[in-house]
């Protein structure tokens, strides 16, 4: 008979000490560790001098840094892996450091889950209760960095030719509604966010020179009454702050105000239907427990159903981030 499998705590370890990798990539961030490299001060003297720190402590880190193959080695000389030099070199054009840094602040709250997970306080908002501006803009100065690569995926993605109003249901920084309008020409679009992200947002469609095209409706997508008329609805990477009752509710909102033949796109943190991953989506869902929000993970099968009821037909599931995000979309009949 075969020797029974021999246990031991490696994998339970390596688990356990993860943090210390999440802190090792989020330091080199704040010290622009990977910029130097790219700016050929690639050696451990070289590194030290550029970030302020010691020779010991860049040597402790780059050895890191190469063990979690963000760098190679080669000698003396380190490089970056082909996709840290693409998002993480500070001056480059699809610059991701604010993403990588944007969960930093719940450090402290994780570190307190099981405490947080004997709370029994829970609030419909979470995160959002007391949100101010200056919230706002941290938070979007994180999620625009990767926010405008997902609308340009969407985009790719979605055929709006012909269409002429999008709704963008807690559109954030407005990425997806400044790509949208800008790669197909006669659609105009509407961000609902509550009222200091709608400030941010328009910071954000100046910028991008869109404000004849991308205008803003401060307000609670889950009770202010939503535009009239519209003929594309879109909700992104917001699904698990919300519980079941209601993202159903707004979908049902949003079936009202869509034209007929109108569509909408629900992307979002998705589980398998067994509940068993990906991680990605499970994970969210449990960070809501720090925010204290009643929000959940919810399954493809879920929102299926969401949208199902509330009328949509043709309703399907598309891989849009495979293992992070899905793309649910639906058809109001007519």
């Amino acid at each position: 008979m075969p020797e029974p499998q021999r246990l031991d705590t490696t994998r339970l370890q390596k688990i356990a000490q993860a943090y210390w990798e999440s802190a090792a990539l989020m330091a080199a961030v704040e010290l622009e560790v990977f910029t130097a490299i790219a700016h050929r001060h690639d050696t451990i003297p070289a590194v030290a001098q550029a970030t302020g720190i010691s020779e010991r402590n860049a040597e402790r880190l780059l050895t890191v840094l190469a063990a979690m193959t963000l760098l190679t080695r080669e000698g003396e000389h380190f490089a970056n892996a082909a996709d840290v030099q693409r998002f993480l070199v500070k001056d480059g054009e699809r610059y991701a450091g604010p993403w990588i840094l944007f969960t930093k602040p719940r450090w402290k709250a994780f570190g307190e889950l099981s405490e947080r997970l004997r709370d029994p306080q829970e609030n419909r908002l979470g995160a959002y209760v007391n949100f101010t501006v200056e919230d706002a803009r941290r938070y979007h100065a994180a999620t625009y960095s990767i926010g405008m690569g997902a609308a340009r995926l969407f985009s790719r993605s979605v055929d709006l030719s012909g269409r002429k109003l999008m709704l963008d249901l807690g559109g954030g920084s407005g990425a997806y509604s400044i790509v949208a309008t800008r790669t197909f020409p006669g659609l105009k679009a509407i961000v609902l966010d509550l009222p200091p992200v709608t400030v941010v947002a328009d910071e954000y469609i100046s910028a991008n020179g869109a404000a004849e095209r991308v205008s803003t409706l401060p307000g609670d997508f889950t009770e202010t009454a939503f535009p009239q008329g519209v003929d594309v609805v879109v909700m992104a990477s917001n699904l698990p702050q919300y519980e079941p009752a209601l993202i159903g509710l707004v979908v049902a909102k949003a079936f009202a105000a869509l034209v007929p033949g109108g569509e909408m796109h629900l992307i979002g943190e998705t589980l398998h239907d067994d509940r068993t991953g990906p991680l990605s989506a499970a994970l969210w869902g449990l960070n809501e427990a720090i925010q204290n929000s009643t929000g959940r993970a919810h399954t493809e099968s879920e929102v299926k159903g969401y949208l199902e009821d509330a009328g949509f037909v043709d309703v399907t599931v598309h891989p849009f981030v495979p293992g992070v995000l899905s793309r649910i979309t639906g058809r109001k009949p007519g």
